[in-house]
């Protein structure tokens, strides 16, 4: 199985390629010098060696010398090398026949003529080869004369035919490699694309797996982890609708002995008490408001993570709604006895794009802090600010400030509401605090870039 699955990779099909390609190099360069040396109506070699012996071997094996056997044998090699002159001088010394000589011949020769002549010829220029006729040699000699220039340039053009050759084996092989690994290339841009690109569930989408090599096992990967994430995000959701399904059954079954116990403590009132029975009951009232109110922020929150909490925006004067508000919680920061400081300027413009009850929600959060975790201060203020940058409602204590670890820890679900409404709102919203006391900023910007900064400490 392993050695099927090797010929399927990209390693077998690269290795393919270089052995194709060296195969292919060596069958062409065979092709080639077997088409360069074999040409003509005989072999010749085509370098100087290689014409001189053929010279003299065609002169040796000739037999019936005649005039038409000479001319015959001169034509033969005038196709080979069209430049060529060949003349035969017989075995009297008579110039008996003669093709294209390079210069005039004497129509007789003596033994000095033809000594002169080889002198005169001798590495020099037109290669000469002078070869005798027949076996014994006694049929006088013929002689091949070439010009140098050709020679040269027949073994340049083979040089050069090699070279071509050679170089279009290697763009040959350069291009099939190219293309190869564009192919790679390719395939691993989509599988980054794929990687980049998501659903509505904000998952990688799968990509298709077109070949059964490397990166089709990598993209098979990919699939089998894309697939995961889904049935892993698909668990989450079934587990957070539960989740919400839970509390909200929850809340409205905590609701119930509530309500019961509320009915209880008003009965209880009604009956003779003691002062310090009274302020039991006072105590019990108030421990219960907390429970509820902690179901309601529950709740809220619940909806809130879910986007299913009705969100009705509207046009709203906030400076009347936020007096509205904190009026009605004069009552309760009196019983108190803290100081109430409320000190509202209109801004440049008062209509707020904002939901009413969100906002009552929000402010209702921060002043229950305040009773809650600064009732040492006894000091609220309430107050509106104005920069070139934002209008700002700021809520004010003298408590011990965030970071102080009193007795009383929350979960951060009421800071937590106030962040998301305040977003969902257009709003935004700060918070400094220290051993002095906290300020609490509701923000809205002349230009929409809102960000909360806020760094919520669980006690709130």
């Amino acid at each position: 199985m392993k050695f099927f699955r090797f010929f399927k990779s990209l390693q077998a099909k690269y290795l393919l390629i270089i052995f194709i390609a060296i195969f292919v190099v060596q069958i062409s360069l065979l092709i080639s010098a077997f088409i360069l040396f074999n040409t003509g109506v005989d072999t010749f070699e085509h370098d100087y060696a290689g014409v001189e012996d053929k010279w003299h071997q065609d002169a040796g094996d000739m037999e019936n010398v005649s005039e038409e056997a000479v001319m015959a044998h001169f034509q033969k090699w005038k196709q080979a090398y069209p430049d060529a002159g060949m003349f035969w001088v017989n075995d009297n010394g008579q110039l008996s026949a003669e093709l294209d000589s390079v210069e005039d011949l004497p129509a007789e020769w003596g033994a000095a003529d033809t000594a002169q002549f080889i002198k005169d010829r001798y590495n020099g220029n037109p290669f000469t080869v002078v070869a005798f006729l027949g076996q014994e040699g006694n049929q006088g000699f013929i002689v091949l004369e070439l010009p140098r220039a050709v020679m040269d340039n027949v073994t340049s053009d083979r040089i050069w035919i090699y070279s071509v050759t050679f170089l279009v084996l290697i763009v040959l092989f350069m291009m099939v490699s190219l293309i190869f690994f564009r192919q790679i290339r390719k395939r691993l841009l989509n599988l980054q694309q794929a990687m980049a690109i998501r659903d509505v569930d904000n998952l990688p989408v799968v990509t298709d797996v077109k070949k059964d090599d490397e990166i089709g096992e990598l993209e098979t990967a990919f699939n089998n982890m894309v697939n995961e994430l889904r049935e892993s995000r698909e668990r989450e959701q079934e587990e957070e609708q539960l989740r919400r399904e839970l509390i909200a059954n929850l809340s409205h079954d905590l609701r119930t002995p509530l309500t019961k116990m509320r009915a209880l403590t008003d009965a209880i009132t009604k009956e003779n008490l003691s002062q310090d029975g009274h302020q039991a009951v006072q105590r019990l009232e108030g421990s219960i408001d907390s429970i509820d109110r902690l179901i309601e922020n529950l709740m809220s929150y619940t909806l809130l993570t879910a986007s299913k909490l009705n969100y009705q925006p509207e046009k709203t004067d906030v400076i009347r709604h936020v007096r509205s508000s904190v009026a009605s919680w004069y009552p309760l920061f009196e019983q108190e006895n803290f100081e109430i400081d409320v000190h509202l300027e209109p801004f440049e413009t008062n209509d707020w794009q904002i939901d009413p009850l969100w906002m009552d929600r929000v402010l209702d959060n921060l002043l229950q802090n305040v009773i809650r975790y600064a009732k040492d201060g006894r000091y609220i203020g309430v107050f509106t600010e104005t920069t070139s940058d934002y209008d700002a409602i700021i809520i004010t204590d003298r408590g011990p400030g965030m970071d102080n670890k009193g007795p009383e820890k929350g979960a951060g679900i009421g800071l937590s509401i106030v962040d998301m409404m305040v977003r969902q709102m257009g709003l935004d919203w700060d918070v400094k605090s220290d051993e002095r006391g906290t300020a609490v900023r509701i923000k809205k910007h002349r230009k929409q870039n809102v960000g909360a900064s806020i760094d919520i400490n669980d006690q709130w």
